[in-house]
C-alpha cells in the first residue's frame, strides 16, 4: 500500500509543478464592452455540473456570460470554463480534443474554429466571462465545459435561439 500511494504522489507532482509554473491566461475569446449584452450567470461547482442547462437567446441578441465557479478543490483538479460549440460539431470529438491541451486551458488550438464563444478556466471562487453575439440563425447550440472528465458526467447545455 506504502508503495501504490508513493507511485501516486510522484505521478500527481510534476503536474502540480508545471500548473504552479503556468502564467494565467486571457479568459476567452472576450468583447470589448459587455456594455447593451444581457448578462446570463453560471455557476459550476464540485459536482461538475452547471446550474443552468438551457439559455434562451433571440437571433443576433449580445449575451454576457458570467461563470462562477463555487467549488471548493483546488483548480488544478477541478476548473470549469463554458465553450460554446458551432452547430455540427461534435462535442464528444472536441471534449477528446480538449483533454489533451492542457497548455491552452483544455481549448485545443485545432479545433478554435469550431467555438462560437469561450471563457477562461475559473478554480474555486474565481469568475470568467465572454461577451458575444448569439447566432443568428434559429436552433439550438450546446455548450459544455472542456475540463477533463466534466462533459462526460454532464457538465453541459444548450443555447436555444429562437
Amino acid at each position: 500500500m506504502k508503495v501504490f500511494s508513493l507511485v501516486c504522489l510522484l505521478a500527481v507532482v510534476p503536474v502540480a509543478v508545471s500548473a504552479a509554473q503556468t502564467k494565467p491566461k486571457a479568459a476567452g475569446t472576450q468583447a470589448k464592452s459587455s456594455k447593451g449584452a444581457r448578462t446570463v450567470e453560471l455557476t459550476g461547482g464540485d459536482t461538475m455540473k452547471y446550474d443552468v442547462t438551457s439559455i434562451q437567446a433571440k437571433p443576433g441578441e449580445r449575451l454576457h456570460v458570467v461563470l462562477k465557479s463555487n467549488g471548493t478543490a483546488p483548480k488544478i483538479v477541478m476548473a470549469h470554463n463554458f465553450v460554446l460549440l458551432k452547430p455540427g460539431t461534435s462535442a464528444l470529438e472536441f471534449n477528446n480534443a480538449a483533454m489533451t491541451a492542457r497548455d491552452t486551458d483544455f481549448i485545443p488550438p485545432a479545433m478554435k474554429d469550431k467555438i462560437i464563444a469561450n471563457t477562461g478556466l475559473a478554480g474555486p471562487g474565481e469568475t470568467v466571462d465572454v461577451t458575444f453575439t448569439a447566432p443568428t440563425k434559429p436552433g439550438a447550440y450546446e455548450y459544455l465545459c472542456s475540463f477533463p472528465g466534466h462533459y462526460q458526467v454532464g457538465m453541459k447545455g444548450e443555447l436555444v435561439v429562437k
